[in-house]
């Protein structure tokens, strides 16, 4: 018998409606503004600060395909009960070290399972917009969730994790990319080669394509990119 809660349906969908709205936000694949400065973003400075889908700042490093602990003090696993009933074999594998102490461990359930439930939500509408959210890091808690709570969303992190978060991207495979921001007349982006050479860029300004694919050639150092929200291989 479990005794968690879990939030409506409907809660989720008002997430997963928001996930729709893919807008630009300013990150960085390695946190480092000083690479920005040196490739010349192209767009002002205000496309940074652009809300994400969710209506909040995308986190600067990519940290959505890595799965994260508490960094303090866990309880252990024999205190890993609910106040009534039992957790499933499952759910105590996904609650195992990720409960802080004198924390309870249903409310760190429940995260894994809104976290599910805005995944699958998400992505029976646009699973463009589900792969974003893991890329930017969106969905608390979404690796180990997938991993133990709903194994059936993996396919859409093994795509998230071919991707990479807009800002500056070190040295990025070539091939052809696309942006996942709806709002495509936003983006810019840079090629950078050695020595900050621009081996390629934009789209140019003021125009309004629906999307935006790009070809980072052999050579780019530093691919630097803006009102984008997130890009994947095309």
């Amino acid at each position: 018998m479990r005794t968690t809660t879990r939030r409506p349906l409907a809660g989720a969908l008002v997430l997963g409606t928001a996930l729709l709205a893919l807008s630009a936000c300013g990150s960085s694949d390695d946190g480092d503004k000083d690479d920005a400065a040196a490739g010349r973003p192209l767009a002002p400075s205000s496309a940074a600060a652009s809300p994400s889908p969710s209506g909040s700042k995308a986190p600067a490093r990519n940290e959505a395909v890595k799965e994260t602990k508490p960094s303090g003090p866990v309880e252990s696993d024999d205190k890993l009960e609910p106040a009534t009933g039992s957790f499933t074999k499952k759910e105590k594998k996904f609650l195992s070290g990720r409960v802080p102490e004198n924390m309870d461990p249903a409310a760190v359930l429940q995260t894994g399972q809104e976290a599910c439930d805005r995944l699958k939500l998400t992505a029976s509408h646009d699973k463009d917009a589900a792969v974003g959210a893991l890329i930017t890091g969106e969905i608390p808690d979404a690796v180990a969730a997938i991993g133990q709570l709903c194994p059936d969303q993996q396919p859409l992190l093994d795509r998230a994790r071919q991707g990479f978060t807009e800002g500056t991207k070190k040295n990025p495979s070539p091939g052809t990319y696309r942006a996942l921001t709806a709002d495509a007349s936003t983006c810019t982006w840079q090629a950078l080669g050695a020595g900050g050479r621009t081996l390629a860029s934009g789209p140019p300004q003021g125009t309004n394509p629906e999307k935006v694919t790009v070809d980072v050639p052999a050579g780019t150092e530093k691919f630097v990119s803006q009102g984008c929200y997130a890009w994947l291989p095309a």
